[in-house]
C-alpha cells in the first residue's frame, strides 16, 4: 500500500511545542530542501520514518541540534558533522541575536512540507539558554568564587548562631542554674513525690511517698536529740478494700507462703489482708489452708521501700486481748539482701550485723581446732556468707569485698501477754545481731543501754540462742488498746553513722514514749568470744508487717482465743534528717543490693527454697579460712 500523503495545515493554523512569534510578515524566506533519494539498501519505508532517521523531522531540537548543510545536494546525504551549532544559537528574533545563516536548507519531500520554524530560527525554547553550555561564559563562572560575599557571611553567621544556642541550651545553662540557684535544703524523693522545690504533683493513680491525708501537722518530727526530722514517707490507709497481691501496690506486698523458720501454724495469705474503715485490717481466721488449720497475712516492703536510718512510727490496735494469749502481732524491719520468709536468702545472712574479718565470720564462730573454746556450742550458723574476709572476685554484694555484709532485724513490737498473777499486755523491742557474746549477753549497763522507764520495761530474759541474739527489753502496754477499741502509737528512732560509729544507736517507742535505747556500747567486742564490734544497723531496711501464731513464741490459750481477729494499723510514717543521702532506696550506693539480688533471683522468689546451696549458689571463699 503506497505512503499516503502527510495532510498540511493551513499557514495561519500550525501549532507548535514551544511559544512563537507573532503573527506577520517573516523575517526571513524558508529555504527549499531538495528531496531525499529513497533509500537502496532497505525496502520502501514511510516519509515520517525517513525523516526522523535523517534529521529532517525533529533535528532542530536540543543542545545539539542537527545542522543539515548540504553539500550534496544531489543524494540529499548530510556530510557535516551532527554536531555543528545549534540552531537555537542562531535564532533572530530581537536585536542582537545571532543572523540566520542563510546557507541552512530545509528538507522536504513529496509527503513531508517545510516548517517554517524547524530550526528554530525565530523562537528559541524558553529553558535554551540552559542547554547551550557556552565555554566562554562557563569558565569564566568556574574561576570565580567569593566565599566572603554578603550571603557567604550570612550562611556563617546563622550556622555560628545555632552551634551557641545549642551550646548554650545543653551546656551552658546546667553550669548557670548550678551557680545561680539556691539549692534546697529538702531532697527530691522521686517517683510521685515532692520534688525538690517541694511541690507535690496531683497525678491521678501515680504512687506518691506522701499520702495526701496525711495533715500536715505530722510532717515533722523533733527526735530525742532535738534534730528535727522530715516525713518521707507515710500510709494513712484511707482507701478502703485495697489489696496487695504481687502488682498491686507500689510499696507493700503480701506474701503467698508457710513461715516455716518459726513453726508458724498459719499460712500466710494475701486474703487476710485489706483495708477497711481507714485501717490496714490483717485478719487471722481459722481457715484450713495447704494443710494448715489458720490462715492470715504478712505485709512486706522488701526490695520496693527501704529506708536507712531515720524514725518509724505507727499507731496500733492490737488483736485479741490482753486476757487471751497466744497471738503473735509484729511489726519489724529487716536488711533487704534478705527476704522474710525465703529462707535461702537469710541463710548466712540473717542476724549478721558485722564488718571485721574475724572468727564471727566463720562457721559455728570457731576455728577448724574449735577455739575460742568459749564459743563451743554458741552458734549454729554456717558463717557470715558476704563478710568483710571474702575472697577478691568473690559473691559479694559490694561496695567491696571488704566490707561486711548482712541482714540485721530491728522490731518496731513483738506483742505478747504476761500470765503471771496479772494478765497483761507487753511489747518486746528487740535487735537481732550475729556473731554473739558469750552467753548472748549484751551490755546492759545504764551508760549504754539506758532504760527510760523500769516501772514499765525491763530486759528481756530471753537474749538469744544458736540461731541468734536478742538485745531486747520488754515494756507493758495498756491493756485497753486490742481489738480495735484503742490504739498507742510504736516506733524506733535509728541513727548509724559508718564514718562515726560511736554515735550509732536505736532508741524504741511504745505508746508515743521512749522505752530503751540500744547504742554501738550495747554489742561491743567480746573478748571470751574474740569478736569485734557488731554493728548498729547500716543496711538498708525493709518494713515487715504481720500476725501469726506460733508456739515458739508463745504458748496459745486455746480456751479463751477467738477467731477471726484482726490487728489494725491506723497508719506508717517514717522520718528522717534533710542531710540524709539515698536514704529512701532500697539499693544505695554505700550498701548497694539491686544487682546482688538480680544475680540470685531464684533464691529471692521461690519460698521453698531453704538453703542457697538448694538454690543453685555457692558460699564465697573467706581469706581468713585459707579459701581463697
Amino acid at each position: 500500500m503506497a505512503n499516503p500523503q502527510r495532510r498540511v495545515p493551513p499557514p495561519n493554523q500550525h501549532y507548535y511545542a514551544v511559544p512563537q512569534s507573532p503573527q506577520g510578515p517573516s523575517r526571513y524566506q524558508s529555504q527549499p530542501m531538495p528531496a531525499p533519494q529513497a533509500s537502496t539498501s532497505q525496502g520502501p519505508r514511510s516519509d515520517t520514518t525517513y525523516g526522523v532517521a535523517t534529521g529532517a523531522i525533529g533535528g532542530g531540537y536540543g543542545p545539539y541540534s542537527y545542522n543539515p548543510n548540504i553539500t550534496n545536494p544531489s543524494n540529499g546525504r548530510y556530510t557535516s558533522s551532527r554536531f555543528s551549532a545549534a540552531p537555537s544559537e542562531t535564532s533572530v528574533g530581537t536585536v542582537g541575536e545571532k543572523t540566520v545563516n542563510t546557507a541552512t536548507q530545509m528538507i522536504t519531500t513529496a509527503s513531508v512540507q517545510p516548517y517554517p520554524y524547524m530550526w528554530d530560527t525565530k523562537d528559541p525554547d524558553l529553558d535554551d539558554p540552559l542547554h547551550n553550555p557556552d565555554p566562554i561564559r562557563d569558565a569564566a563562572l568556574d574561576r570565580t568564587c567569593t566565599p566572603f560575599s554578603a550571603r557567604g557571611w550570612i550562611n556563617i553567621s546563622a550556622l555560628v548562631i545555632i552551634v551557641l544556642a545549642l551550646l548554650t541550651l545543653f551546656a551552658g545553662y546546667p553550669i548557670i542554674t548550678y551557680y545561680v540557684d539556691t539549692v534546697p535544703a529538702t531532697p527530691g524523693f522521686n517517683l510521685g513525690g515532692i520534688n525538690s522545690t517541694g511541690q507535690v504533683p496531683g497525678l491521678p493513680g501515680m504512687p506518691k511517698l506522701l499520702d495526701k491525708d496525711t495533715e500536715s501537722q505530722y510532717h515533722k518530727y523533733t527526735a530525742t536529740d532535738g534534730t528535727v526530722y522530715n516525713l518521707v514517707f507515710s500510709d494513712e490507709f484511707n482507701t478502703d478494700g485495697r489489696t496487695f497481691w504481687p502488682g498491686d501496690d507500689p510499696y507493700w506486698e503480701a506474701v503467698d507462703l508457710h513461715y516455716w523458720a518459726t513453726a508458724d501454724l498459719e499460712w500466710y495469705s494475701p486474703k487476710a489482708i485489706t483495708t477497711a474503715d481507714g485501717k490496714l485490717v490483717i485478719t487471722i481466721s481459722e481457715v484450713e489452708n495447704n494443710g494448715l488449720n489458720f490462715m492470715s497475712g504478712m505485709l512486706q516492703s522488701w526490695n520496693k521501700l527501704c529506708f536507712t536510718t531515720g524514725y518509724i512510727e505507727m499507731s496500733v490496735s492490737m488483736p485479741g486481748s490482753n486476757t487471751a494469749p497466744g497471738f503473735w502481732p509484729a511489726a519489724w524491719t529487716m536488711g533487704n539482701l534478705g527476704r522474710a520468709g525465703y529462707g535461702a536468702t537469710t541463710e548466712g545472712m540473717w542476724p549478721y550485723t558485722y564488718d571485721s574479718c574475724d572468727v564471727g565470720t566463720l562457721p559455728n564462730q570457731t576455728f577448724t581446732n574449735s577455739t575460742p573454746a568459749q564459743s563451743v556450742g554458741l552458734s549454729f550458723q554456717p558463717g557470715q556468707k558476704t563478710s568483710a574476709c571474702t575472697c577478691p572476685g568473690g559473691d559479694h554484694p559490694g561496695p567491696s569485698v571488704s566490707t561486711g555484709r548482712g541482714v540485721p532485724e530491728i522490731d518496731i513490737f513483738e506483742t505478747q501477754v504476761e500470765t503471771g498473777d496479772n494478765f497483761q499486755g507487753e511489747v518486746s523491742q528487740s535487735m537481732q545481731v550475729a556473731p554473739y557474746n558469750l552467753n548472748y549477753k549484751f551490755d546492759t549497763s545504764s551508760d549504754v543501754s539506758p532504760i527510760t522507764n523500769a516501772d514499765i520495761t525491763k530486759f528481756n530474759t530471753y537474749s538469744g540462742g544458736i540461731y541468734q541474739q536478742a538485745v531486747s527489753a520488754v515494756t507493758y502496754i495498756n491493756n485497753s488498746n486490742y481489738a480495735g477499741a484503742g490504739y498507742a502509737k510504736y516506733g524506733y528512732e535509728w541513727y548509724a553513722d559508718p564514718k562515726d560509729r560511736s554515735q550509732s544507736y536505736v532508741q524504741w517507742f511504745s505508746e508515743g514514749q521512749p522505752t530503751w535505747k540500744a547504742t554501738s556500747g550495747s554489742i561491743g567486742p567480746d573478748s571470751a568470744t574474740k569478736i569485734g564490734q557488731r554493728l548498729i544497723s547500716e543496711e538498708p531496711m525493709s518494713i515487715i508487717l504481720n500476725l501469726g501464731i506460733a508456739p515458739s513464741f508463745q504458748e496459745q490459750d486455746w480456751k479463751h482465743m477467738t477467731f477471726p481477729s484482726s490487728m489494725y494499723i491506723d497508719y506508717v510514717r517514717v522520718y528522717q534528717r534533710s542531710d540524709v543521702s539515698d536514704g529512701l532506696t532500697c539499693d544505695p550506693p554505700n550498701r548497694p543490693t539491686a544487682d546482688y539480688i538480680n544475680r540470685h533471683l531464684n533464691a529471692f522468689t521461690n519460698p521453698n527454697l531453704t538453703t542457697w546451696e538448694q538454690a543453685g549458689y555457692s558460699f564465697p571463699g573467706n581469706s581468713l579460712a585459707g579459701q581463697c
